[in-house]
């Protein structure tokens, strides 16, 4: 074996003994985000800071959902004075625009969210589609993984399974997730009607407080954030702004960290 080829097999390696152990101590986890947009993110990063095993999986190569793009490919998004702190928090920059306004650059607002939720703790797992949801005695505890390229082509590869004490959807307008609680599992869901009710026109000024307001457990084991929470409680799309987003995130993980409060480790 020469050198060269010695050196590239240690770099192989490497990576597949790291994936592998980063994989093998995520399989059983505190909390599953489906979906790595703004409000999962936000969300993980609260609370894996608190001490909770949050592990988030990403259908695309790229975590940061809808941010990257800003409005119509101009990279550039608004955030309200309200969620100014969560952005501090990130150490995401920031200017105002009109009284209640600030303009955030979309490419630092995505790369500092994920950023941040990887420092803070949380395991981000990119290509990678759930599936499916474990459902055990009326809960739901746990995803069923696959590669993105294997489910995209159909392959008839059998998926993996993680299994955690709360899943959320943060899967966006479609809210996957919650459709497989729904369909699948049959649960009836906790919005005004049991069922996903769909996400309505746009409307900035509902859909803001809308997004965090539906924010919430909406079956045991199972939250929804984001424009998933929009979809499955009937509420409006709000378009690049992005400070219900923001304090969805928040709020999902103030409502986990409090349900999950007797695993947190003792300070």
């Amino acid at each position: 074996m020469t050198h060269m080829t010695h050196t590239e097999v240690l770099i192989t390696r490497a990576i597949i003994d790291s994936y592998y152990e980063k994989l093998r101590n995520a399989l059983a986890v505190d909390v599953v985000l489906v979906g790595a947009g703004p409000s999962s993110l936000v969300g993980a990063y609260y609370m894996a800071r608190a001490g909770l095993n949050v592990v988030i999986f990403e259908r695309t190569l790229a975590p940061g959902g809808g941010i990257w793009g800003g409005g119509m490919l101009f990279n550039e998004v608004v955030v309200q004075d309200d969620a100014i702190p969560i952005l501090n928090d990130f150490g995401i920059s920031h200017k105002p625009i009109r009284p209640g306004y600030h303009s955030v650059d979309s490419v630092e607002l995505a790369s500092g969210l994920i950023f941040g939720a990887r420092k803070a703790g949380a395991r981000i797992f990119n290509a990678i589609t759930v599936q499916d949801i474990v459902f055990k005695e009326n809960k739901v505890s746990g995803v069923v993984i696959n590669w993105t390229p294997v489910d995209r082509l159909q392959m008839h590869v059998d998926p993996l399974v993680v299994v955690s004490k709360v899943v959320v959807d943060g899967t966006g307008h479609p809210s996957e997730i919650s459709q497989l609680a729904a369909q699948k599992a049959g649960i009836r869901l906790n919005t005004p009607t049991g069922t996903i009710m769909g996400e309505r026109p746009m409307w900035v000024d509902q859909a803001e407080p809308a997004t965090v307001e539906n924010t919430k457990q909406i079956c045991p084991g199972l939250y929804v954030v984001g424009m998933a929470a929009n979809n499955v409680s009937g509420g409006f799309r709000m378009g690049p702004v992005f400070g219900g987003m923001l304090k969805s995130g928040r709020k999902v993980a103030d409502l986990i960290i409090e349900e999950l409060k007797p695993y947190l480790p003792s300070k």
